[in-house]
């Protein structure tokens, strides 16, 4: 009798030990953005963490940014149900910046100059700009699932609070849903891992007209300042910036887009149609986190957002250790190279999985 409960002891041991093992093997997070689609950069970093072996996707939190809200929502729901993710949680959240306008930004630039990039406001890739609450014909086709009834900001609280230290968030656009959960629970950013984040300019070598003449406009930090001062002060056990100036070392280049479309899978498929040429922002952003082996060379700067209304609103400011105001900014890790090369490698193999516990994909239409 003895040596069966001895067994038994050492059975469920091995058998909790395994368990544990599978579930330290995935990486929580939650991705907030302004999914833009299309596969545009937005959704392909959703897609890329989703086919990621190695995570767990609690949900995508929507936030206006490239496009209105509503637009967003309905493109991040398609996506889902073309891969079958349909059971992530798609949950729309801010519509507009806390303070910032477009209206506002007319006035601002009648002083300090054009912008050339406002994202929803002046943005229009499959027709004409338009308002906050249309939704042009979407070339993927429109959902048929519906978003959640939670607003982005109390989700993430509460999956938060309910996951203390365990949930990474991956922002990759606008900051608003994240002030607002800041607003809602103070001690939001403390009780996270770690906090991902595509967005800030320093001092890109580009010789785009769009950095190279403001080299501390960022477009994500630019359009909702108030937002981003406001988490860049939270206390964030760790915070991990990709910026322009290494988004602009890459490339979504025809030759990626065609070796993404040999494969049949469903989501490489729908890249393959619709993806273009251009800067990889919030990939990268997301296979860095996947694998931090790719960064090649960072450094660690305190951070802030110019909230002043003069010519630097919505600008990048950084200091190095004892230059810093001392205010609460976040000291944060920013990336400065990569290997290209692995990067390239890693991303298009990840867009070129099938997706894990993918259930009646639709495919492309």
């Amino acid at each position: 009798m003895h040596k069966l409960v001895k067994f038994w002891a050492v059975l469920m041991l091995t058998l909790v030990l395994a368990v544990a093992a599978r579930g330290q093997g995935k990486r929580m997070v939650i991705i907030d953005q302004d999914a833009s689609g299309p596969g545009g950069t937005d959704l392909q970093s959703v897609m890329v963490l989703i086919n990621s072996p190695d995570t767990q996707v609690l949900g995508v939190t929507v936030v206006m940014g490239d496009m209105w809200l509503d637009e967003e929502v309905a493109h991040t729901l398609r996506m889902l149900e073309i891969i079958g993710r349909t059971d992530i949680p798609v949950v729309p959240g801010a519509a507009f910046p806390l303070w910032n306008t477009k209206e506002y930004i007319q006035t601002w630039e009648k002083t300090y100059g054009k912008v050339l990039y406002q994202g929803a406001w002046n943005y229009a890739p499959h027709g004409k700009v338009h308002g906050p609450h249309e939704i042009p014909e979407m070339p993927e086709g429109k959902p048929t699932t519906k978003p959640s009834s939670e607003d982005a900001a109390h989700f993430l609280v509460r999956l938060v609070r309910e996951h203390p230290h365990e949930i990474t968030l991956y922002a990759g656009g606008p900051l608003t849903n994240l002030a607002l959960a800041m607003g809602i629970d103070p001690e939001f950013p403390s009780l996270t891992k770690e906090l991902i984040v595509m967005g800030a300019s320093i001092d890109p070598k580009t010789d785009d007209p769009e950095f190279s003449l403001t080299p501390t406009r960022e477009f994500n930090f630019w359009i909702d300042p108030e937002a981003s001062s406001m988490v860049l002060h939270g206390k964030w056990p760790r915070v991990v910036i990709t910026t322009v100036d290494i988004s602009v070392k890459t490339n979504m280049s025809k030759e990626l887009i065609e070796q993404v479309k040999k494969s049949s899978a469903p989501g490489a498929q729908y890249i393959g149609k619709y993806a273009e040429e251009g800067y990889l922002w919030d990939e990268l952003a997301a296979v860095a986190w996947l694998d931090p082996s790719i960064i090649t060379k960072s450094r660690k700067l305190y951070m802030d957002v110019d909230t002043s209304h003069t010519a630097g609103y919505g600008n990048t400011l950084v200091w190095p250790q004892g230059s810093q105001p001392g205010m609460g900014e976040v000291r944060a890790e920013i990336q400065d190279d990569l290997d290209l090369a692995k990067f390239y490698k890693e991303y298009v193999d990840l867009l070129m999985r099938l997706t894990p516990a993918a259930k009646n994909p639709s495919g492309v239409r």
